[in-house]
């Protein structure tokens, strides 16, 4: 007979990884230093931006919440991840839940804000004399809230329709986070709708802000190749280079994750993309969009002074 796990007092059992015993303690270290490393950088960008007026501008505005949204979801996998190299390796029913919405939610939104980003800096290098009418105040806060409104009803699909199956295979979930995939491996339900909602939603939210961010800066470089100056040019491909690149690493991930066809041998390599995205990117933002930038330069030496 088959046991169905339908109580909020049962319990799932992450995996983790696959490693030996001797890389157990390797692989936690270098979890828990890029972990701190993250939570400092993009908690240090947060404060840096709320307390310098010099970046008080729209393009911080966004990068002040891509680094909020970091936090967010990074804060949601990882301690728990590091706790499973301990014997305890269980998750509640209701903790698997709310773990599963606050990272389906917050990773979304990350997507816009991504793509939102993009969007400001194409207006601000195509359209400079109308940036201060297109990208006001009010504008940004409307992306931003619509970037959240999406996150949320990703998140909460996914969640609502992940929990309601019967789970009878097993309640162990070969990951280590609640995740959709590896938790609808163990049901015993009939996942079709599980699958094509998956499919359908991860697959419109990955087309849509590629193709914002695809447009954009298509625009912007034949903007750039029109700069007459050298060293402006070069000044400008860097700056979208930094930004393409995690956007490259972060949606390549996710559409590896969520979209190719999953086979037995392929799970632990599910498990390094979402290392990727879960905790190596927010870790690397605050470097890729901040430390290259000439106004954060200036305004950390200027904390540092203070400070010295």
């Amino acid at each position: 007979m088959t046991q169905e796990i339908t109580t909020e007092e049962t319990e799932f059992f992450l995996l983790g990884f696959g490693a030996q015993h001797e890389f157990q303690c390797v692989l936690f270290i270098v979890i828990l230093v890029t972990y701190v490393t993250s939570m400092v950088g993009d908690i240090g960008m947060i404060l840096l931006i709320k307390t310098d007026l010099r970046l008080q501008t729209h393009t911080y505005f966004f990068l002040l919440y891509l680094a909020f949204v970091n936090v967010c979801y990074t804060f949601a996998i990882t301690p728990k991840m590091l706790q499973n190299f301990t014997e305890k390796k269980s998750i509640s029913f209701i903790g698997c839940m709310v773990q599963l919405l606050v990272y389906a939610t917050f990773a979304t939104t990350d997507c816009y804000i991504l793509a939102m980003m993009a969007v400001d800096r194409y207006v601000a290098i195509c359209k400079p004399l109308r940036y201060p009418t297109l990208m006001s105040q009010r504008v940004c806060i409307q992306l931003l809230v619509g970037s959240y409104i999406m996150g949320f009803l990703n998140g909460s699909t996914h969640t609502s329709l992940t929990f309601s199956l019967n789970f009878c295979n097993s309640n162990k979930i070969n990951h280590f986070f609640c995740d959709v995939p590896p938790i609808l491996a163990l049901s015993c339900s009939n996942i079709d709708l599980n699958i094509m909602t998956l499919i359908v939603f991860v697959g419109f939210n990955l087309t849509f802000t590629v193709l914002v961010v695809i447009f954009s800066y298509t625009y912007i470089l034949a903007a750039i190749l029109k700069i007459s100056s050298a060293s402006g040019r070069r000044k400008a491909f860097s700056t979208c280079a930094s930004h393409l690149t995690a956007v490259i690493i972060f949606y390549g991930t996710l559409a590896y994750m969520y979209l190719h066809h999953r086979t037995n041998k392929t799970q632990e390599q599910e498990k390094m993309a979402s290392m990727f995205y879960g905790i190596v990117i927010p870790m690397l933002n605050p470097f890729i969009y901040s430390l290259r930038n000439q106004d954060v330069i200036k305004a950390l030496k200027g904390i540092g002074k203070k400070c010295f």
